[in-house]
């Protein structure tokens, strides 16, 4: 149980709940030892009566007198067994709150590299059913075992101050009871792990479906794509009719033995009865004991499993927690975010592919001006702004702002002073109004509508019947490509950073629009300073210097003029795309 120890500073948090849960469990289990013994003396009562022949009235008023008894003890045990879970069960739910929270917070913590190699599905699993498993450990496992406790030891101290014999025959089927019964857990709990392997199959399906629907209409591939999920079906259907067969025997395996401590208790019973050493009030007295008892033993074996599968997913959690990010906040003080951006000879190689994107690479961005860095698709274009907003560290050479190195700036500064705009565009899925204002929690709608208007977004927005109120869907899927990329520029521009950086966010754009989009942005960022990523060579014409990126290097620098005289590998890429535009224009 080690990685549940993890837990313990939650237990201690939630000490007061646990001790007055154990408390009540303690008080309940009192009111359910009692009844058996008003049984008892409610048999032994009568059967005096009838031997004295004792009037009808009198048993009447036994009956009544200890069924009544026994009525309000029930009350006030499952009185006590509310706020019995009232507090156990609650304090689970609190810690799985707390858990939670830790969980998420640490995966904000982590960095990209972290993502790249763990997939979306298991993250989301540790987060939910690890998580779940835990917290049945932390409420039912723990309320039974502290139940289990109080409950035998009152009930084996009674059942032993009154025939040691009778209580040492009846005990000898609930360890075998327990054995069984955690062989079946056991079972059920692997059958039910394979089970669940083999839903999270078919829910990973269903979703690469759903979200690629169009590209199998397309390709009119329904049946084929029917047909796996079938087959997937299928093996869902034998896992769970094999889980059922083993939950089969959990009941009647309960129910058999039971019935051997019951008879038990009868056949020893009566004998002892017949020596006279207990009544046979007595004997209904241990037979309402033994089925006391028989859930506490029962749930044993169930309240193991709790704690073996409690244990594995605390394990599969811990991995996470236990994970260190490699990207560090090095300061708390307040840093400005101000000054020439510099780079001296910088390397830098994908921890989780092994790509070198960078290789020595050194230029200087100065402060309010706008650097062009221009390149084909794999050239290092987009590594440059990941080093810039610390998404992951150089390798090697030096890159500061305004003299100081990146790394000894306030990260959350750093990054919130950055205003970034992705090439995909990405989207939450909320409305437009809560997209462009993502990155503030108070604003006023004048500064919406300004970004929107700055990004050339507005007159499309005014156009749908929602306004700024429309759903984009998941990942902005209601929009096209441009509105998205678009409406993440919105988005850049609506917290007013010192530094833009935009990411070939403008590659889902026709070239009229481009040119808008630019010619607004060039008002609007002339006092920022600006990093402009793209492969077309239009969108270099707005800076005042550009780098050119070959397999990681510079290859070519200087300004848009400068370079389509220079007759490099820009000028070829400016001409063969200027020629381009003329086709699509004729």
């Amino acid at each position: 149980m080690k990685n549940l120890l993890h837990l313990n500073k939650y237990l201690l948090k939630y000490k007061t709940l646990l001790i007055i849960g154990a408390i009540f469990i303690l008080i309940s289990n009192i009111f359910a030892l009692y009844p058996a013994e008003f049984v008892r003396h409610a048999f032994d009562n009568i059967q005096q009566a009838l031997s004295q022949n004792i009037n009808e009235t009198s048993i009447h008023y036994t009956l009544l007198k200890f069924g009544s008894l026994i009525l309000l003890f029930a009350i006030m045990k499952g009185l006590f067994m509310f706020f019995m879970r009232q507090t156990i069960i609650v304090m689970s739910r609190k810690i799985e709150f707390d858990l939670k929270n830790e969980i998420y917070k640490k995966y904000q913590n982590l960095s990209i590299s972290f993502y790249k190699k763990n997939n979306t599905g298991d993250l989301m699993n540790r987060i939910t059913e690890d998580v779940n498993r835990v917290r049945m450990y932390l409420g039912p496992a723990i309320m039974y075992t502290i139940n289990m406790f109080f409950l035998f030891t009152l009930v084996i101290s009674k059942m032993l101050s009154i025939n040691v014999s009778l209580t040492l025959y009846v005990l000898i089927p609930l360890p075998i009871l327990a054995l069984a019964v955690y062989f079946v857990s056991t079972q059920i709990n692997k059958k039910s792990e394979q089970s669940q392997a083999q839903l999270s199959t078919l829910t990973s399906i269903s979703q690469e479906t759903f979200s690629a629907i169009n590209i199998i209409k397309i390709f009119s591939n329904e049946d084929n794509a029917f047909n796996r999920f079938y087959e997937e079906c299928k093996n869902y259907k034998k896992r769970q009719l094999r889980l059922v067969s083993v939950e089969a025997w959990f009941f009647p395996l309960i129910i058999l033995l039971i019935g051997i401590s019951t008879i038990t208790t009868v056949y020893i019973g009566g004998l002892e009865s017949f020596k006279g050493t207990i009544t046979a009030g007595n004997i209904a007295e241990f037979i309402i004991y033994v089925n006391m008892l028989t859930w506490p033993v029962a749930s044993v074996g169930w309240v193991t499993s709790l704690i073996q599968r409690a244990e594995a997913s605390m394990q599969r959690v811990k991995e996470f927690l236990d994970t260190q990010t490699t990207i560090f906040n090095h300061t708390s003080k307040d840093t400005k975010i101000k000054g020439n951006i510099e780079f001296s000879k910088v390397s830098f190689t994908y921890p989780d592919t092994g790509i070198q994107a960078l290789r020595s690479v050194s230029f200087k961005i100065k402060e309010n001006e706008t650097l062009g860095v221009f390149g084909k698709t794999g050239s290092g274009k987009s590594t440059i702004a990941n080093l810039i907003a610390r998404i992951y560290d150089r390798d090697e050479g030096k890159i500061s702002i305004g003299k100081i190195d990146i790394k000894n700036l306030n990260l959350y500064q750093l990054r919130r002073n950055i205003g970034y705009v992705p090439q995909d565009g990405f989207l939450f899925s909320g409305t437009i109004r809560e997209n462009i204002s993502f990155g503030k929690s108070e604003f006023t709608e004048t500064e919406i509508i300004h970004a929107a208007k700055t990004a050339g977004i507005t007159e499309e927005i005014n156009q749908f019947p929602n306004k700024y109120d429309t759903l984009v869907g998941e990942r902005g899927v209601q929009l096209s490509g441009g509105q998205r990329q678009r409406l993440s520029i919105a988005r850049a521009l609506f917290i007013n950073p010192s530094i833009y950086i935009f990411d070939d966010c403008l590659s889902a754009i026709d070239a009229n629009k481009e040119k808008l989009i630019l010619e607004n942005l060039k008002a609007k960022i002339k006092n920022n300073t600006n990093i402009i990523i793209s492969h077309r060579t239009a969108s270099m014409k707005y800076a005042n210097h550009i780098i050119v990126l070959e397999d990681g290097k510079v290859i070519e620098e200087g300004n848009h003029e400068y370079l389509v005289k220079l007759n490099g590998f820009y000028a070829e890429m400016h001409l063969k795309q200027t020629n381009e535009n003329i086709k699509d224009r004729v």
